[in-house]
């Protein structure tokens, strides 16, 4: 019999298979923690005798997508990211201790021993002996002193009984479960509670029940790491009652596509001048968004931000597609609705191939009302000049030490578009340079003053 459909037959059972598995359910493959896939549904298999377990595999590897012999039994996630296997060839995971002492007490396979060694002269293995091997996992091995532990990808599920994580590793700070089977939120809840000095937790990879109520204040929690664990922004917007003290959280590959309102303030990744980006980026690749930081995007001001947008991906990734596909989601979707084209310069002015590195040629004109008339000026300067450094220089140039300036990008057209845009773009990024704002041979920088 049969202990797999559509997948690496692995071993039988007869039909009386004890299921023990629910809908939503987090499992792996017995054997293969990073075999990763969702419950989708538990029952009978038509022309196929006991039970089986519909699975949705994490990283796509199944063979149908829910249906078998014509029959529908769920909807997966792809043409081809499904199976039905067997129960006694899944596993629902284990507790966090019993990872705990598989990650720390286990000892080494005989793989793993036969892989440290190097060869001789005569071509002989000779086995490596790491020098204070034996000190660091006499310290590893007690727990008590832990206050950094990475359980990624062994199987966790749950917290297990209440209190014994506390008695277990009372001072830990920093908790790695990557890759794990948590999905249920009150499993989270139990091992925070239990673990009171605990400030970082990474869930990355855990796909999450959008179920979130009941959760505890937990406002020992500083850091939380939730990449790829498949929640929205309603979900975040829950999470934030019961972490009161959060001062990082990081939502990479998470589907929050509809937010209309987002605060950044006091955030470094909205502060350039700490690695962050500035304000059109978050315009740009945020396509919903309505009031950024309490200010209110203007469709003006979201056609501007998607254009400079598409035009700094295109000067940062000009050959690597499949970087500007991972990186930039809607790079595509914009070019294609602004009519953006790769080449097309106006006035026939170039693009060189590495800006970065090149000397532009652009103009200055100076509109300040309070300074008078003033010749515009042409210069060749470094596209890594930045825009505090272009303002020293404009002082200089136009003798106007009393006065602040204040930068404005003007071009009849846009460079790689043949879509012309009469509203100047202000320079309001200090720390970022010519290249990245996009200014490049025969641009027209207007020099104008702080109001």
């Amino acid at each position: 019999m049969q202990s797999c459909l559509d997948i690496d037959n692995s071993g039988s059972k007869s039909g009386s298979d004890s299921v023990g598995f629910v809908m939503g359910q987090r499992v792996h493959l017995t054997g293969d923690t990073r075999r990763i896939g969702t419950v989708k549904y538990v029952g009978a298999v038509e022309w196929y005798e006991g039970n089986w377990v519909g699975v949705d595999w994490d990283n796509g590897d199944g063979k149908h997508d829910g249906s078998h012999n014509g029959v529908r039994y769920f909807e997966a996630q792809g043409p081809k990211t499904a199976s039905f296997v067997r129960p006694h060839n899944l596993s629902s995971g284990v507790t966090l201790l019993k990872a705990l002492e598989f990650r720390y007490h286990g000892e080494s396979t005989k793989e793993e021993q036969d892989e440290m060694y190097v060869l001789s002269a005569t071509n002989k293995k000779v086995s490596i002996e790491l020098l204070g091997i034996d000190k660091i996992q006499n310290k590893l091995s007690r727990f008590e002193e832990l206050t950094s532990v990475s359980l990624a990808y062994l199987g966790v599920s749950s917290a297990g009984p209440p209190g014994h994580i506390n008695t277990t590793i009372p001072r830990l700070k920093e908790l790695d479960l990557t890759g794990n089977l948590l999905f249920d939120w009150r499993e989270i809840a139990a091992i925070c509670k239990d673990l009171p000095a605990l400030v970082t937790l990474n869930l990355s990879y855990n796909i999450m029940s959008h179920d979130i109520s009941g959760m505890p204040l937990l406002n020992h929690i500083k850091v939380v790491v939730l990449n790829h664990t498949g929640i929205c922004w309603k979900q975040v917007e829950m999470l934030k009652d019961s972490l009161p003290l959060v001062e990082e959280l990081h939502l990479m590959g998470n589907k929050l596509r509809g937010i209309t309102d987002i605060r950044l303030s006091e955030n470094p990744i909205a502060d350039p001048g700490k690695g962050g980006v500035p304000r059109f980026v978050f315009i740009a690749r945020l396509a919903k968004v309505e009031i950024l930081n309490g200010s209110q995007v203007s469709p003006r001001e979201r056609k501007e931000s998607e254009i400079r947008y598409v035009r700094l991906v295109m000067s940062k990734c000009h050959d690597n597609p499949e970087e500007i596909k991972k990186l930039h989601p809607r790079f595509a979707e914009l070019k294609k609705f602004h009519g953006i084209e790769n080449e097309k310069v106006a006035n026939g002015a170039t693009v060189p191939q590495k800006m970065s590195s090149s000397l532009i040629s652009i103009t200055l004109k100076c509109v300040a009302a309070s300074i008078g008339e003033k010749a515009p000026l042409t210069k060749k300067l470094p596209a890594t000049t930045t825009v505090a450094k272009l303002k020293i220089l404009c002082e200089s140039f136009f003798k106007i030490k009393s006065v602040k300036p204040k930068l404005f990008l003007q071009e009849e057209k846009l460079f790689w578009t043949s879509q012309g845009s009469p509203l100047p773009t202000l320079l309001d990024d200090d720390m970022t340079s010519l290249f990245d704002f996009g200014v490049g041979n025969g641009s027209t920088i207007l020099v104008d003053e702080e109001c």
